[in-house]
């Protein structure tokens, strides 16, 4: 396996590191409230292992993973919009 192999390899892992993160913080959170909750944290992992994953994708030359991986990024930035619109009116 050559050098530039397993970095992409790293990077792919990475983003898979990631995105089980967000999952995990998301399961200890709900556990703590006893109630099924997503906290912010979530969104920010998603951005970051999407991301991470993205630059796999392109690096792979894979158009479906890098087709679902940005339109994912569009989503979770989203949701964070609307968390800080909706802390920005409770203030």
């Amino acid at each position: 396996m050559t050098k530039k192999e397993i970095l992409v390899l790293a990077i792919g892992f990475t983003g898979q590191f990631l995105f089980f993160m967000r999952f995990f913080i998301q399961w200890i959170y709900s556990e703590r409230r006893k109630k099924s909750m997503i906290p912010t944290a979530f969104w920010y992992l998603s951005i970051a292992g999407s991301l991470v994953l993205l630059i796999y994708a392109i690096l792979r030359r894979d158009i479906v993973f890098i087709a679902g991986q940005a339109f994912g990024i569009l989503i979770y930035l989203r949701n964070l919009y609307f968390i800080s619109k909706e802390k920005t009116h409770h203030t």
